[in-house]
């Protein structure tokens, strides 16, 4: 005879999951044991905070540092032939580190940046969401600031002669004219590169941050079952890229609109 699931099973689960059909049964016990059981689905919630805090706070960093670089990279490709003295100087040296910046950060791993910053540069630190969310701001900063440099260079030349026309110098001339249409065509890619960094930070783990993917893992630990709970880890993420995906499209859709 089939022993019951009373016997079989380590924890008790309610009735309603012990006395219905088997299939039933087995799958109703692995969300009671990953997500209800000992209140384990406030793991998942504190996981879901963390994350979405942690993603926030890199986004803005990296897209202040990709600003940054993008003028720099910007400033130099357009001038340096014009530029003299000093200037030329200062500026071809930042230009020089943000290429040093660009190929190292593009050339390494994210987790291995963070391990870096937390174990090395942060080592005296405990606040693990200020130390991976500056990790990540500057490992998405480097390819906020490809995409930015890109919407700027893709700026007719006409524009800025244009705005030199009406008095503005070249600073003026960015900030009025240039960098509100550069930021209106790389929306949709810089809507992308937040559900990217979104995903990315799945490795804040590594350093002991309570994020999605680490809440998953340590419930998978307890329970002795990891499937159930990295399944939803997954389904949570899936659900998160879904929603900020649709939000992107309806921004590119009124985007769209609002040229025509």
């Amino acid at each position: 005879m089939k022993p019951s699931a009373s016997q079989t099973w380590p924890l008790k689960a309610p009735d309603w999951i012990l006395n219905g059909p088997e299939w039933l049964s087995d799958l109703g016990y692995d969300f009671y044991k990953s997500f209800v059981f000992d209140n384990r689905y406030q793991m998942y919630i504190k996981g879901l905070g963390n994350t979405l805090l942690l993603t926030l706070l890199a986004l803005l960093i990296g897209v202040a540092l990709g600003v940054v670089i993008s003028l720099i990279r910007v400033s130099w490709d357009k001038n340096h032939t014009e530029m003299q003295g000093p200037g030329r100087f200062f500026l071809g040296f930042f230009n020089a580190l943000a290429k040093i910046y660009l190929t190292v950060i593009r050339g390494t791993p994210a987790v291995v940046q963070l391990m870096i910053m937390y174990f090395v540069i942060f080592a005296s630190s405990r606040n693990k969401v200020m130390v991976a969310a500056l990790s990540f701001g500057i490992n998405s900063g480097a390819y906020v600031a490809e995409i930015i440099r890109g919407g700027i260079m893709s700026i007719d030349e006409g524009q800025m002669e244009a705005g030199r026309s009406l008095g503005f110098g070249y600073v003026a001339t960015m900030r009025y004219i240039i960098l509100p249409q550069a930021f209106k065509a790389v929306l949709p890619t810089l809507a992308n590169e937040f559900i990217v960094l979104l995903k990315e930070t799945a490795v804040a783990g590594y350093v002991g941050l309570t994020d999605v993917t680490y809440a998953g893992n340590i419930i998978g630990g307890n329970c002795y079952d990891y499937l159930f709970p990295l399944l939803m880890s997954a389904l949570i993420y899936l659900i998160l890229v879904m929603f900020f995906t649709f939000l992107v499209g309806k921004l590119e859709r009124r985007l769209r609109s609002s040229e025509r």
